[in-house]
């Protein structure tokens, strides 16, 4: 993690939705050099993509329905980081990827939010933020689901194979 005076994000601005305060609180207390617009609900959330420009989101899964909110994230071409405690699954995930997230991010790794956005700001290719997103959030799938889960599914062998080949490009 660089320091934040010469953190990529500092003045960015940032949306965070998520339905619980203390999420989007921690959020706030993790990136002091952004600025940082909050929403807590699915509506609020949806009103501020639409209005607003940001230079990427944090979005909840579950609570603020997250997935329709990354559709309009893409939408508008800002980098959408999902965020979630219950949804570490790999249909989830699976469903991030198909959608065009950033990146995944399990809550129980959220003290790496800072890492993983100054990656996403800094103009990286989406195949290098995924990459070092899987690099974070591989570790919580193993051991949620055991060390195989990614050569059960064919998209998750061919987007790790494509990440691979390519050197994250």
């Amino acid at each position: 993690m660089m320091e934040s005076g010469k953190s990529p994000l500092n003045g960015k601005t940032l949306l965070a939705v998520d339905e619980e305060p203390d999420v989007l609180e921690t959020i706030s207390e993790l990136l002091p050099m952004c600025q940082i617009h909050k929403a807590k609900d699915f509506e609020t959330g949806l009103e501020m993509i639409l209005k607003n420009s940001y230079d990427a989101v944090i979005l909840d899964i579950m609570g603020v329905n997250g997935f329709e909110l990354l559709k309009n994230a893409d939408a508008r071409g800002f980098p959408a980081i999902m965020l979630t405690a219950y949804q570490v699954t790999p249909d989830a995930l699976k469903k991030s990827i198909e959608m065009g997230a950033a990146a995944f991010m399990p809550k129980e790794l959220m003290m790496d939010l800072q890492e993983l956005l100054e990656e996403v700001v800094k103009g990286g290719t989406k195949r290098l933020w995924w990459l070092k997103s899987l690099e974070k959030t591989g570790p919580v799938f193993d051991r949620k689901l055991g060390p195989d889960w990614k050569n059960r599914d064919k998209i998750f062998r061919d987007f790790t194979a494509s990440i691979n080949e390519k050197g994250g490009r």
